[in-house]
């Protein structure tokens, strides 16, 4: 039987019974937590289950890269560990994937095996210690020799540093004279392979995510020929499709951790008995915890969405709005889904053996890695105002009313957005702008979702939600405020002289 063989509603039951009986029978997720990465017998339990055979295609033994089955199995494990479901999402988004769409025809069966059979990884490296999202700049070099590509420079901050079998390696091309090229290619790294070694300077000391190695990198490579990958057009357009696809696979890591915080906090909530009656009977924890539902339903309809249109069949790399939308909305859902359960855990809560405390530190950097979200958000409100331009439209609402992802959603929301836009908006007015924008986009995915027969309560409770922060967001918008820091302003501010 192969494994195409197998319903995925069978084989994601199976997975998931076997991560809790690896978590919670075999060992103790809570204590496990407190450890640098995994005891490799519990990442092999793990990894013979093969969760990566959803993002290999069926021609060389794996499931097919279907983006539902890749966000359900992100899901099955956030559900019981976030940093487990970040190791695969790395795995299927920034490695897989991209493989699997444009290495060289004469790489991947080799590939491809290692991984199901041998349980290896992969990562990508483009992030450099001088050059974070400013990618365009990076400094590795790689050069065309006789017998493949050389490649040098120095790359941080990967996930799965000193444990990945394979990288993808983004590098500009160093001409004769040493200037380096405008675009950017990608390279395959077999770290097994003569070369091929790559140098851990360091390993980081990351507050969360303990279960992830990160480190700095020195590379000093020679690649065979075929193991660049091979753009459509440009490989910044590459680059492009290949982190807008991964923005969207952010909501299969939101799912199972959101609806984790969710479950904790209702069943604590229920059992905790205060004077007369439990928790769930006083009206601001009814309102903390409609919160993290409407987060819930959120991050259900952009899975949903995500299944529809971020196949690797699709060039994602013009589809930054809804990338960001995605990254950005379920990324702050996550943080603040975290910091209502350990509010409502009380002392319990503030522990890295609680679900909760360790969700705040773990789902934390998911808000700055792959562009931070005040980026995303700033670009997104840049998007949308330079199509309003060109359209000569400055009323919001008017706008968005034939926008066709917001076209529905907007009319929840009339009252708030029938304004005009001034013609140059600050950085930060911009940010607020962005937020404002995502959400509503979110509401359009939500209203999607119960047309398929999502449930109509949940997404009235989601609306209502998302109504309130927005119009908190579109004062905060309004406000005039252009403050600047004060440099020196430690002069004549000590209070002991007042005092």
């Amino acid at each position: 039987m192969t494994l195409t063989d197998i319903k995925f509603s069978d084989y994601i039951k199976d997975f998931e019974q076997t991560l809790k009986n690896l978590f919670h029978v075999q060992s103790d997720i809570d204590k496990l937590s407190l450890e640098r990465g995994l005891p490799p017998e519990i990442l092999k339990g793990i990894m013979d289950q093969q969760p990566l055979s959803v993002a290999i295609p069926t021609e060389f033994g794996g499931r097919g890269s279907i983006v539902k089955e890749c966000l359900g199995v992100l899901a099955a494990a956030s559900y019981e560990s976030l940093p487990l479901s970040l190791t695969f999402g790395i795995n299927i988004a920034l490695f897989l994937e991209p493989v699997s769409k444009y290495a060289d025809e004469s790489v991947k069966s080799g590939i491809f095996h290692n991984f199901l059979e041998k349980g290896q990884m992969g990562g990508l490296m483009i992030t450099e210690p001088d050059y974070g999202s400013d990618a365009l700049n990076m400094k590795t070099t790689s050069k065309a020799l006789e017998q493949g590509y050389q490649i040098k420079g120095t790359k941080h901050w990967q996930g799965l540093t000193g444990m990945a079998d394979y990288w993808i390696i983004a590098a500009r091309n160093a001409n004769e004279n040493g200037d380096l090229g405008r675009d950017i290619d990608f390279f395959l790294c077999d770290i097994t392979q003569p070369k091929q070694h790559i140098v851990v300077e360091e390993v980081f000391d990351n507050a969360g995510l303990y279960m992830i190695p990160y480190g700095l990198n020195k590379l000093d490579l020679v690649v065979p020929h075929n193991f660049r990958l091979k753009p459509e057009t440009t490989g910044i357009k590459m680059m492009l499709d290949i982190l807008h696809r991964s923005r969207m696979q952010f909501p299969g890591m939101g799912m199972g951790f959101i609806k984790r915080m969710l479950d904790e906090a209702m069943q604590h909530c229920h059992s905790r008995i205060v004077g007369a009656g439990n928790l769930m009977a006083i009206d601001n924890v009814q309102f903390q915890i409609s919160r993290i539902q409407s987060a819930y339903t959120i991050c259900s309809a952009m899975c949903a969405h995500s299944s529809e249109i971020s196949g690797i069949q699709h060039n994602l790399a013009t589809e930054g709005l809804e990338a960001n939308t995605m990254k950005a909305v379920v990324t702050d859902l996550m943080q603040e889904s975290a910091q209502l359960l350990v509010q409502l855990s009380g002392a319990n809560g503030y522990r890295t053996t609680h679900i909760g405390g360790r969700g705040i530190m773990d789902s934390r950097p998911f808000q700055i890695f792959e562009g931070s979200n005040e980026m995303l958000y700033n670009q997104t409100a840049e998007m949308i105002t330079r199509t309003m331009k060109k359209q000569k439209q400055s009323n919001l609402f008017d706008f968005l009313n034939v926008f066709n992802l917001t076209a529905e959603a907007c009319q929840h929301f009339k009252k708030d957005l029938s304004f005009s836009l001034s013609e140059n908006l600050s950085q930060r007015k911009m940010v607020d702008l962005g937020k404002v924008l995502t959400r509503v986009i979110c509401i359009g995915y939500v209203l999607n979702l119960q047309k398929k027969g999502f449930r109509k309560d949940l997404v009235d409770n989601c609306i209502t939600t998302v109504k309130q922060e927005v119009a908190a967001l579109i004062a905060s918008f309004q406000f005039d405020n252009s403050v600047k820091v004060i440099d020196d302003y430690s002069a004549d501010s000590s209070w002991l002289n007042f005092a």
